[in-house]
């Protein structure tokens, strides 16, 4: 019992000084590198970082257009949920379904270009 008593304050006095070892060092900021690649149709830089490449304009335009799809969905979401006909409520559950798959499409052809 005392071996054991000796040995459990062992490992709690070396346990904190071993983590310390991971402990991380904070980085320099680092200046942003050039783009090299340009997304289809935008004339822009693309650097994969989302908006940050944008303009004011072009990311209003961007928020605008997610913001409609966004209405669309909830108004459809809506519809689904307040239909009462089980026939038209899976026609406009297959109506969301399609806005889905375009804007899916959509975001892939920006994300991922053909190459």
């Amino acid at each position: 019992m005392k071996n054991l008593h000796k040995i459990t304050i062992a490992i709690l006095l070396i346990f904190p000084l071993s983590s310390l070892s991971y402990a991380v060092e904070p980085q320099k900021p680092t200046e942003p590198q050039k783009a090299t690649t340009s997304m289809p149709g935008m004339g822009m830089p693309h650097k994969g970082m989302g908006m940050m490449g944008m303009t004011e304009a072009e990311q209003e335009k961007h928020l605008q257009a997610e913001q409609e799809h966004m209405l669309m969905m909830h108004d459809l979401s809506n519809k689904i949920l307040a239909e009462q006909d089980s026939a038209k409520k899976e026609a406009l559950k297959s109506q969301q379904r399609q806005l889905m798959k375009a804007h899916r499409a959509k975001m892939m052809a920006v994300h991922h270009p053909m190459k």
